[in-house]
């Protein structure tokens, strides 16, 4: 089952032509979300998400869709650009900035969001990278189990195990951090 952008290149293919605005529009805000949780900085999810793009535009034509869906083949591209951001240099503070995006009502709120997720975001980067990252595409870019198993090469069976393992254990490391 594909998303509404894989249907819109796969109707494009028939006619000949993929409005990539439309695809642009629907997948802008997955995989921005998967750099804010991967990355952990709002300017610097917005400069790999643009350059996401950038290289899916450019290098549309080499898209095969007998090996991809279009939605996977861009995040395939998303995960190479955030290891080559790692590669380049180390976050400093994970996640930081993403605790003002939840729009808390009041300033006790904001307060309290904020701590939740400074504890949060010390948690998560503690975390191996493969692990980070598969938190970042389930939570962040809010992808399947069968699609984080198509994209990291891990079986799907084996990302639902790490998933929950994951969510149980930073669920009781927050829960601890409470006490």
């Amino acid at each position: 089952m594909g998303t509404q952008s894989d249907f819109l290149v796969g109707l494009a293919r028939s006619v000949g032509n993929v409005d990539f605005e439309a695809v642009y529009q629907i997948e802008l805000p997955r995989i921005y979300n998967f750099f804010r949780y991967r990355v952990g900085d709002d300017q610097i999810a917005e400069d790999l998400t643009a350059e996401t793009f950038e290289k899916a535009w450019k290098y549309r034509e080499r898209y095969r869709d007998n090996l991809a869906s279009f939605s996977t083949w861009l995040f395939i591209i998303a995960r190479r650009l955030a290891a080559d951001h790692f590669r380049k240099r180390r976050p400093t503070v994970p996640l930081e900035e993403a605790a003002r995006l939840a729009n808390p009502q009041t300033l006790e709120e904001e307060a309290q969001a904020r701590a939740e997720f400074a504890q949060l975001s010390a948690l998560l980067a503690r975390l191996a990278d493969r692990e980070r990252e598969l938190v970042a595409l389930k939570y962040g870019a809010g992808l399947t189990n069968r699609a984080i198993a198509r994209i990291s090469g891990l079986s799907e069976s084996n990302v639902s195990t790490i998933l929950h393992r994951l969510t149980r254990q930073l669920r009781a490391q927050l829960e601890k951090g409470h006490e």
